[in-house]
């Protein structure tokens, strides 16, 4: 048996092998990472087409109905379908934010290992090879430090007010159809759909805080404290 000097440096073929596995799989996660978000925004779409042709439906029913009769029905049987595919949708967009949270960290992680190859890239790199928190917020913006403008921009912030909406007009409208008066339908309107998107803005948090408790970084932002000593 040799010993083999653990000190000596690596030979550039290692490390040129070692630097193309690290591309590849940089490569797989953006073309994963592109995936999810074509994918998504197609359910977006779809959802906001499918929303604004069953509130024209509606229209049309209470104009062939006289607003009587079974228009009340058909209208709750709309607003209800509308409801659940946009409860549908607004799941997959949440998972497939974090989804996309979960890419950006794993190529923080790579282009940590970037720098360890050649530490003079680091200098390079306005995205962050810190896979932790901070790297993460980092990386989503590298030119200022992100505001509370980039939720209330996000589509998750949009499908929330449309869904919430939408299950507003169902409620209002299910308490109308079942004899009440339009000011007991507004007030049970306006708390469903206020329910329904305070709701989905506990489960993103606690969505959000799960990921990072379960994530053991490989290298931590200087001047961050590891996560297991917070």
């Amino acid at each position: 048996m040799h010993n083999t000097d653990m000190s000596e440096p690596e030979s550039d073929a290692v490390l040129g092998r070692r630097a193309q596995l690290l591309a590849t799989e940089h490569w797989g996660l953006l073309a994963a990472r592109s995936t999810a978000q074509s994918e998504v925004l197609t359910r977006i779409t779809i959802f906001l087409t499918l929303v604004s042709a069953g509130l024209v439906t509606i229209g049309l029913l209470g104009q062939a109905s006289g607003f009587r009769g079974w228009f009340g029905g058909a209208s709750l049987a709309i607003l209800a379908f509308l409801s659940l595919i946009g409860f549908m949708t607004q799941v997959r967009v949440m998972n497939v934010s974090e989804e996309d949270m979960m890419y950006v960290v794993a190529m923080n992680r790579i282009r940590g290992a970037y720098v360890d190859l050649d530490p003079q890239v680091a200098d390079v790199f306005l995205a962050s090879p810190y896979d932790d928190q901070p790297g993460m917020k980092l990386t989503y913006s590298f030119l200022r430090r992100r505001s509370v403008s980039i939720l209330l921009g996000s589509s998750v912030m949009l499908l929330i007010v449309v869904n919430a909406c939408v299950v507003g007009l169902l409620a209002g409208s299910a308490v109308v159809a079942a004899g009440g008066g339009f000011g007991a339908a507004t007030v049970v309107g306006i708390a469903a759909g206020a329910l329904l998107a305070a709701g989905f803005m506990v489960f993103g948090g606690v969505g959000f805080r799960t990921a990072w408790r379960h994530h053991v970084p490989r290298k931590t932002t200087p001047g961050e404290p590891h996560p297991s000593l917070r």
